[in-house]
């Protein structure tokens, strides 16, 4: 009797991190479904494209015949429980943590037998976001951050995000939201933002371009020392507001080098 492979082979992945991380594990031939907003790596992107981020095609799914469908959050568990009821095997992740996306990193490869590489490349994450937050620790001082993850209304930074703009050597003006989950916990006023003087502003709006002179016009925010001195920042969210490998080196790095203008002086 011939038997079928004893980890999964055909794998769709409902959103960008967990395919950047099977080709990361070099397993990117098991993948065989993308979301659409996927651009690494640039290869994946030949691969049918499935969802978006809260939709998602059943019909093109069942077409794949997966193995196994990975998703990610509240907000696709309306997709993975369709999913289940047709017979799929479905594994939802949940990071929202530095130390969340590492778990779900060695998770994934003990789901696919390829523990062995999954905790080689979390380990060397650990140690690459260990040597930046060695660097960061000789600034000067740690400026004020602003993190705004989106315009309308304003949105502060969720929390791997708060986590490693203090990696990267700089002190969120909001660390009391990180832990708030939902965007809608994680809402600021905008006198709020001028009361706790940000030195820096970086934003990511996802899935649109960041208008720092619509930033520096908003009422007050002239006197802002970030506005002063131009310490407007962008940081494309494919980079920093994907909860994935991309976020602890692309992502931190930028963050590292905006904040390092400001921390070394």
């Amino acid at each position: 009797m011939t038997l079928g492979p004893i980890y999964p082979s055909r794998i769709v992945c409902l959103t960008e991190e967990t395919t950047e991380t099977l080709y990361l594990l070099g397993e990117g031939d098991r993948v065989v479904g993308v979301s659409g907003y996927t651009v690494r790596p640039p290869e994946a992107r030949q691969k049918p494209r499935v969802s978006a981020f809260i939709n998602a095609k059943f019909d093109k799914i069942e077409a794949l015949r997966p193995d196994l469908i990975l998703a990610f959050s509240d907000l696709q568990a309306d997709i993975a429980a369709e999913l289940a009821r047709r017979g799929f095997n479905v594994v939802l992740f949940n990071q929202r943590s530095v130390a969340e996306i590492l778990q779900m990193i060695r998770m994934l490869g003990g789901l696919i037998g390829r523990s062995d590489r999954a905790e080689a490349l979390a380990s060397k994450l650990e140690a690459d976001l260990a040597s930046i937050r060695e660097q960061a620790s000789a600034f000067a001082q740690r400026p004020r951050i602003y993190f705004e993850e989106w315009d309308d209304p304003l949105i502060s930074g969720i929390q791997w995000v708060e986590e490693l703009v203090e990696i990267a050597g700089g002190d969120p003006i909001f660390p009391e939201l990180r832990h708030a989950k939902l965007a809608k916990d994680r809402i600021v006023q905008s006198e709020e933002v001028v009361r706790r003087t940000p030195d820096v502003i970086i934003a990511s709006w996802c899935g649109k371009a960041v208008k720092k002179d619509k930033i520096a016009s908003r009422p007050g925010w002239d006197a802002l020392p970030a506005v002063r001195a131009g310490r407007i920042h962008e940081i494309k969210s494919a980079y920093i507001l994907q909860p994935g490998p991309a976020s602890l080196t692309e992502g931190v790095r930028q963050l590292h080098e905006i904040i390092s203008g400001v921390g070394v002086r």
